[in-house]
């Protein structure tokens, strides 16, 4: 194990620096949402893995080279979840510090990780919570506010740990709205730190016999079915019928109208958007036109069409309690229904 270096030797190392220093983080998951946390042979506390940035890398690549060289660890980088600006502190000079996402990693890769350079002596995988409680008090409320941008899809600025006003993920929703209240956003910030929802456009379709149209992803949980959909690209104007419309089109070949709206789900989970779906009514497709159905095989494996009692083995829940939904209103004339997770 290399000596602990002293504290004037770390001192004369950073004043040779240019100012200010970079560093980049990795937030590095497992398929259980566990976050690594490395003890080192040179600090008393814990830390994430990452290192300062040479002057000739990117923040990305100065990361992926800490990763092969402490953890012999070869993957790819993911995006960038936050950065946090530090003034300077005993070392003399500023700090910027990229945080971003890496994996989750296989187990396979998990299992392989060694300590080649002797820098690192230990590494534990930890439960986020677990993670921010033992982290030291400059590095905890990175990782909280990256894994708080890795939920929301968003991005999360810092100074000195503290989310800004104006951050579109990290900051708390009590300041945010004491914020608003106090007048003190500008409407770039108030727009960029306001809850974000993911909106979708579904279409119920039936068949002659009543059974339900249903699609079988390519990508994500494929043993997972839906109705024909997807999202409904807002940022270009697209309204929720239009989509509908788009997304059938695209996935299975048919340039089908939409019938009238039969329900908007919303659902939510806590630290992640909403989730707004619009279910439109596709009617009863005949033979004819079941049989001019074209996958896209970039996005459906394969189509069928089931009976009711056998939505529980295919769909999950909620999306099961909407489709059930939707099929009432339709065969009752009611809606459009207001439904929470499926339930009205």
């Amino acid at each position: 194990m290399p000596d602990r270096p002293s504290p004037d030797a770390v001192r004369a190392y950073y004043a040779d620096r240019p100012a200010p220093l970079v560093a980049a983080t990795g937030i590095v998951l497992d398929t259980r949402g566990r976050v690594l946390v490395l003890t080192t042979s040179y600090k008393s506390d814990l830390e994430l893995p990452g290192g300062t940035v040479e002057d000739t890398e990117t923040p990305e690549q100065g990361l992926a080279r800490e990763l092969r060289e402490e953890l012999d660890l070869g993957v790819p980088v993911g995006r960038l979840l936050a950065v946090d600006s530090r003034p300077p502190g005993p070392l003399g000079r500023s700090l910027i510090v990229h945080v971003h996402l890496v994996g989750p990693l296989s187990p396979q890769e998990a299992a392989a990780i060694s300590f080649a350079d002797g820098e690192i002596t230990a590494a534990r995988w930890l439960r986020p919570e677990e993670a921010c409680a033992v982290l030291p008090a400059r590095v905890a409320p990175r990782l909280r506010a990256g894994l708080a941008a890795l939920h929301t899809g968003s991005f999360a600025h810092l100074v000195d740990g503290v989310p800004q006003p104006g951050s579109p993920a990290g900051l708390d929703p009590a300041r945010r709205a004491a914020l608003e209240h106090a007048g003190t956003l500008d409407a770039a910030s108030h727009r960029a730190s306001r809850p974000k929802a993911l909106t979708a456009a579904s279409v119920l379709f039936t068949a002659a016999d009543g059974r339900i149209l249903l699609v079988q992803p390519a990508y994500g949980r494929t043993d997972r079915w839906h109705l024909p959909g997807g999202g409904i690209d807002s940022d270009l104007g697209e309204i929720p019928r239009a989509a509908a419309r788009r997304e059938v089109r695209e996935e299975l070949g048919l340039d089908l109208a939409p019938g009238r709206l039969l329900a908007v789900n919303w659902s939510h989970k806590p630290g992640r958007p909403a989730r707004i779906r619009f279910l439109y009514n596709g009617g009863v497709l005949d033979a004819p036109t079941l049989a001019r159905i074209r996958l896209n095989p970039t996005e459906l494996l394969q189509w069928r069409t089931v009976p009711r009692e056998e939505l529980p083995a295919l769909v999950k829940g909620a999306l099961r309690r909407q489709i059930t939904a939707c099929l009432e209103a339709r065969a009752s004339g009611a809606g459009p229904l207001e439904l929470h997770a499926g339930r009205p």
